[in-house]
């Protein structure tokens, strides 16, 4: 037997081959064949092996992969109902240059490959234990939910500090070393420099021997405990052949370090090249240490960064309320969040965050929903009106009834999904990952060549020369800021979206949307508003009155979760109608509904699907319907034992923000398309009202697909935009699949972007989110490329020949350590644009 599996954590030939060979060592595995590009392993057992024996044989080798079955994980968390959202990897920990892809860890560390701090994943689990309890100061074993006194000595209890995020931790400890590093760097580089004073005072207290094993001395703290991880990761990288900024560092530092130190022990060993005047080695204890802090500084300056580059999902946990007020047999009890669950009844009271999604059940109030959907106008809410985790209440109290908690709320999703879309990677990012697999190697080997010239051309004292300029050669280049340059644009760029109500499923449909130059829209709830309501229903035939016909359609209806359907069930209830049980109910895609009522077999939908029931449309018929449908009304007809009886007149209201939407992204050169299975009357008249130019109607779910490959047949870039289950095949189709947040979860499931408002407006935003962030992107892959280009050979010695100038070790580590804090600093003007 075979059976297909999804395995998460891969990164390259390296990882695929270690899956194989680990779970080809399962018993009851015959082979297994691993996917590299599609995640897939296809196992071939002689007995069925249960999934847990497999993911047990991942962990004990190491537990960075993960298998599953297809269609568990990935999931795009859904802005409505029924699924809930899934995380990604093994922890909550990751590498800000994504060398491994989406792999995550269960610690603090620094990344295998390129030795660069792990950054934690914000989320609202990671929020702190002590959260609204209260603790004694004098006795902190004392912990309680409320505030109140101290059982043991009577003091005031005081809010619980929250834990340090490991973001903090990490920079709270290498701001310690770099403070360690510089208090015995300073007097290091002061003996050294001393030695350009004239007649240098230093030597009337002590002689240079002796000053130099005072710079020995102080260096110990600086390279043993300060700045001893970098040496760590060198050695790791090299032993690995991960190759990475550590590995040219650690080399750069460790040659000038133990040349100094041999230089100081066995001085009769060197050459009078590397001699001064009085007969003692040149040590460089000062560039080994200066060079180590500036380095130090330079990571402590990018932890800083690190922890703003992801401020959006931050602010978005700022959100997250602590408590909530529970309405329990009449009485009002504040409990904790966690305790909610599906059913309570909950106050919410002005001023107040909404604690999770909900709809109203008794009151109404306006909301402030800026935080999620980035419109600043709060909205009104009134009895049976949805509400959602974080957003405001404003200046009257309304009771809800929860409906979703924990993670499965709007706001828990919103984060999880900006997390995954983080630590995804962009099309684009292959070119860094091309440069910086042959970068180190290349320096090296730069930094080989440069001595052996400056050895054998240079001046006097050409070996001094030829090992200060290696070393600056090893020192300057900086891998690291070409491997930053996508992804903090990326994350940065994710998190913006997300402010402004535009979620962005990975990176690459963050980049693809910029080449979009084509957008298909779907009518009903994309371009109108969703909400229909019904205007008229009809009998054709005097055997049954419009009450018998709505009695039908309800009776169909209340089996289907379709907008429409929804409308007439609504307008049943109003019109107080006896609702009837059919029976074999079906729902017929892009046609309409069918089933049994009262024994007679009943259709309703369109033209299609009265085809599809046999019943004739008479010209009368379809004159009457006419009038409706060329004021923009769907007309969606009945069938009683295949004859046409009756009809339903809906009507759905354009919304305010569609035709400056679509005029906003025609002027963006963006060709708009309308695709609707309604008939052409009713989308002529939408399309002429929103000045369209193009349009397509009585479209069934495999024709909006067909029309999507006609265009990419073209050379066109289609974006999709829909809401429905009928717009799915097209949305996963589409070169960018854009889901309307206020849509069915299947084709959310099937977008790279949702937008939670649910109108075309976010579509203009995310295509202004894109350029920008496309073209951050470009400008860090300029200046790391350019940075790495002109540096090395000018650390190398070109100028030397035509201006004398040569570049201090020093001032190349000075150099390198700002690279990477630009790059991210770069990546950070994203916060700032508008969109």
């Amino acid at each position: 037997m075979k059976h297909i599996y999804h395995i998460q954590g891969m990164s390259c030939n390296g990882c695929r081959n270690h899956v194989e060979k680990t779970l080809n060592a399962v018993d009851g595995v015959i082979n297994t064949t691993v996917d590299l590009e599609k995640k897939d392993a296809i196992i071939e057992m002689n007995r069925h092996i249960n999934i847990e024996t497999l993911q047990k044989a991942l962990e004990n080798e190491g537990g960075v992969y993960s298998i599953h079955l297809p269609g568990e994980h990935n999931h795009p968390p859904k802005i409505d109902d029924k699924v809930k959202s899934k995380g990604k990897g093994t922890g909550t920990f990751y590498c800000p240059m994504h060398c491994e892809g989406d792999k995550t860890y269960g610690r603090p560390g620094d990344c295998p490959i390129c030795g660069m701090d792990l950054v934690e994943e914000q989320s609202l689990s990671a929020l702190s234990v002590h959260s609204g309890q209260w603790t004694c100061p004098m006795h902190p074993e004392v912990v309680k939910d409320e505030s109140g006194s101290c059982p043991i000595c009577g003091m005031d209890l005081v809010p619980m500090e929250p834990d340090l995020s490991a973001e903090e931790k990490t920079y709270n400890k290498l701001s310690k070393k770099f403070w360690v590093a510089t208090v015995f760097t300073l007097p290091i580089f002061l003996i050294a420099m001393s030695e350009m004073i004239p007649d240098n005072p230093l030597y009337s207290i002590l002689e240079q021997w002796q000053w130099n094993w005072i710079q020995f001395v102080l260096s110990m703290p600086v390279v043993f405990y300060a700045t001893w991880m970098f040496f760590e990761r060198a050695y790791r990288s090299i032993k690995t052949w991960k190759l990475n900024m550590f590995t040219l560092i650690g080399i750069g530092a460790s040659v000038a370090w133990l040349f100094s130190v041999f230089g100081l022990v066995f001085p009769d060993l060197f050459p009078d090249q590397f001699k001064t005047e009085s007969g003692n080695v040149h040590v460089y204890f000062e560039a080994a240490t200066v060079i180590l802090t500036l380095v130090l500084l330079g990571q402590l300056l990018e932890a800083r960064a690190h922890s703003k580059t992801n401020s959006a999902v931050k602010e978005l946990l700022k959100l997250a309320p602590n408590k909530a007020v529970k309405v329990v047999d009449g009485e009002e009890v504040e409990v904790s969040i966690d305790t909610i669950e599906i059913g309570d009844v909950l106050k919410v009271k002005p001023g107040d965050k909404i604690p999770v999604d909900g709809v109203i059940k008794e009151g109404t109030s306006v909301v402030d929903e800026s935080m999620i959907t980035g419109e600043p106008i709060p909205v009104n809410k009134n009895e049976g009106d949805k509400v959602s985790s974080g957003t405001i209440n404003g200046n009257q109290s309304f009771l809800m009834t929860a409906k979703k908690v924990g993670s499965d709320t709007l706001l828990s999703q919103i984060i999880a999904m900006v997390n995954e879309a983080s630590r995804s990677r962009a099309p684009i990012q292959k070119l860094a990952d091309t440069v910086s697999a042959y970068f180190v190697p290349i320096v090296v080997l730069i930094a080989v060549i440069t001595f052996a010239v400056w050895a054998i051309l240079g001046p006097e004292p050409r070996y001094v020369y030829a090992l200060v300029n290696a070393i600056a050669v090893l020192i300057i280049a900086c891998p690291c800021a070409l491997g930053l340059a996508t992804p903090m644009s990326v994350m940065v760029g994710v998190g913006k979206g997300a402010q402004n109500g535009v979620l962005i499923k990975n990176a690459e449909a963050l980049e693809k949307m910029n080449k979009v130059d084509t957008l298909i829209i779907d009518k009903t709830g994309t371009i109108t508003e969703g909400k229909p309501t019904v205007e008229k229903v009809g009998a054709f035939d005097n055997r049954f009155s419009e009450i018998d016909i709505l009695q039908f359609i309800v009776a169909l209806n209340s089996n289907s979760e379709h907008p429409l359907a929804e409308a007439t069930v609504a307008y049943g209830a109003e019109r107080e109608v006896n609702v009837k049980k059919a029976e074999n109910f079906k729902a017929i895609t892009g046609r309409g509904v069918q089933g049994f009522v009262d024994n007679m077999k009943l259709g309703l939908g369109n033209p299609k699907m009265m085809e599809h029931e046999r019943a004739k449309i008479s010209s009368e018929m379809e004159a009457e319907a006419k009038q409706f449908q060329k004021q923009g009304k769907t007309v969606s007809y009945l069938a009683v034992n295949g004859e046409v009886l009756g009809y339903v007149v809906i009507g759905d209201k354009i919304k305010e923000t569609s035709a400056k939407a679509i005029k906003e992204l025609q002027n963006m050169e963006i060709d708009v398309i309308m695709l609707t299975g309604d008939n052409r009357d009713t989308a002529q008249a939408v399309s002429r009202e929103l000045n369209l130019s193009d349009f397509n109607a009585s479209m069934l779910p495999e024709d909006k697909l067909k029309e999507v490959e006609r265009l990419q047949s073209m050379g066109k870039v289609v974006a999709m935009a829909g809401d429905g289950i009928n717009d799915a095949p097209a949305l996963a189709k589409s070169d960018v699949g854009i889901a309307m947040g206020t849509g069915t979860d299947v084709a959310i499931e099937s977008a790279a972007l949702t937008l939670v408002k649910g109108d075309l407006n976010g579509i203009v935003k995310a295509l202004n989110l894109s350029n920008a962030v496309m073209g951050n992107i470009k400008q860090n892959l300029f200046f790391a490329l350019i940075y790495n280009t002109l540096g090395v050979p000018i650390a190398a010695g070109v100028l030397y020949p035509f201006f004398g100038v040569l570049l201090s070790p020093m001032i190349a580590a000075l150099a390198m350590s700002f690279s990477s804090v630009s790059v991210i600093a770069n990546a950070l003007r994203l916060r700032r644009i508008k969109i």
